[in-house]
């Protein structure tokens, strides 16, 4: 089966996962939300309790400048071997996964469980590669998921790749297919996740699969620049599984590469269009500063700036429970808002250490931080245009860190599936 897929950036894998457990309680939400919240995890904390939980083998990011990180992650590799030997995982050889999310509010957002070829993806600038990221990636943020990793039996995924398939040639149609296959799973997420389903596919499917993709690739070849699926989530985490895999690439002969697990990435590929994906702006929300001589710096930085709506690059600002307001870049060097504002809000930070950004999901929760702080400023970000995300990643390389978010943070990915990445 997997001849069908050589040379694809997206492929079938062994997966793993959990039986023999509660997955609601089991399955929690990517480890890099709710950073300034600690209260949603402290509540996944005592929720989950004694029970078998993906919780037990990640690390969020609100801990990783704690004190024990060292023997945190090495009680997550422990675990996860404890729950090798306890036969905690059922394992799919060679599989792909059809998965339907639906969200709160009923929005159903369709993927295929799968891996990416890590040959095939590239986060660097100017990157030429089937597989790109679509922000900038902080170097700073690459070591501490290195040392997660590094030394882990296995990987529980929560980047999600976004395919542009405007003739629904790929995910679409296994939406009238699931009688056909097996159901996996079938179960309610926590904390307003919403409810995850999940179908074994065929082999007819799966061929039908690595065809839909191949036409795609020599598409993207001819007319994107090579340009064939986008890091819509989990940056980061992909950028770290790919340094893993140069870590070892330098310990092994070339003609070992391709027999290395770590040269693979689990994730999930999600048609980006069809209304399944919404794209939410990420909004800044700025710790340890003077309010009105942030907003001071930010407009000496932009000469055009002006307080009020014009036209133009348009910033929302919450101050406190009475001072809002909004600047308007009228003549801005950078193409994007959320580039505008990044450059200033970079420039101020390296030169007023106690002065902390925080990337916020949702509205509400920005202006409940500005709101509960006489040292905040939460700047509220316009929507992302969908429709020029490709087009943006082709012409101009990454865009700025943190431009958008695939729908709210309880929208996020949820942790389930697993894979084994060490021989």
């Amino acid at each position: 089966m997997n001849d069908l897929f050589d040379g694809l950036p997206f492929r079938p894998a062994d997966i793993l996962l959990p039986q023999n457990c509660d997955l609601s309680l089991w399955s929690v939400i990517a480890c890099d939300q709710y950073t300034a919240q600690p209260e949603y995890w402290q509540r996944v904390e005592n929720r989950v309790g004694r029970a078998p939980s993906a919780l037990r083998l990640i690390l969020p990011e609100s801990c990783l400048e704690g004190p024990s990180v060292e023997t945190d992650i090495m009680e997550i590799n422990n675990t996860m071997s404890r729950y090798l030997r306890e036969g905690r995982f059922q394992e799919y050889p060679n599989a792909l996964i059809y998965v339907e999310r639906t969200l709160e509010g009923g929005r159903v957002r369709r993927g295929l469980v799968g891996m990416v070829d890590l040959e095939a993806y590239d986060y660097e600038p100017g990157s030429r590669s089937a597989v790109r990221a679509t922000e900038g990636t902080v170097m700073s943020r690459i070591p501490p998921r290195v040392a997660v990793r590094k030394n882990a039996p296995i990987e529980l995924p929560h980047a999600i790749l976004l395919a542009d398939d405007p003739e629904r040639t790929l995910i679409e149609p296994l939406s009238g297919q699931t009688g056909e296959m097996e159901l996996l799973y079938d179960f309610d997420l926590m904390e307003e996740g919403g409810h995850l389903k999940g179908w074994l596919l065929t082999s007819a499917q799966m061929e039908r699969i690595a065809r839909a993709i191949r036409d795609r690739k020599a598409w993207a070849d001819r007319e994107r620049d090579g340009l064939l699926f986008v890091v819509g989530d989990g940056n980061h985490s992909l950028a770290c599984a790919k340094e893993c895999y140069e870590r070892r690439k330098g310990l092994t002969g070339p003609e070992q590469w391709s027999e290395l697990p770590s040269r693979y990435a689990l994730c999930e590929l999600v048609d980006f269009g069809g209304g399944s994906v919404e794209l939410e702006a990420i909004h800044r929300v700025v710790f340890g500063v003077k309010p009105e001589e942030l907003l001071d710096a930010l407009m000496d930085c932009c000469p055009t700036a002006v307080r009020g709506r014009e036209e133009g690059q348009v910033f929302s600002f919450v101050i406190s429970r009475w001072s809002r307001g909004e600047i308007t870049v009228r003549r801005p060097a950078a193409h994007l808002a959320v580039e505008t504002l990044q450059r200033f809000l970079d420039s101020y930070a390296a030169g007023h250490p106690r002065a902390r950004v925080d990337y916020i999901h949702g509205v509400e929760e920005a202006v409940k931080l500005a709101e509960e702080r006489e040292d905040a400023v939460a700047f509220l970000l316009p929507e992302p245009d969908r429709l020029e995300l490709f087009d943006a990643v082709a012409q101009e390389g990454v865009l700025p860190r943190k431009t958008f978010s695939v729908g709210r943070a309880q929208d996020k990915r949820f942790y389930l599936e697993a894979r084994k990445i060490r021989k």
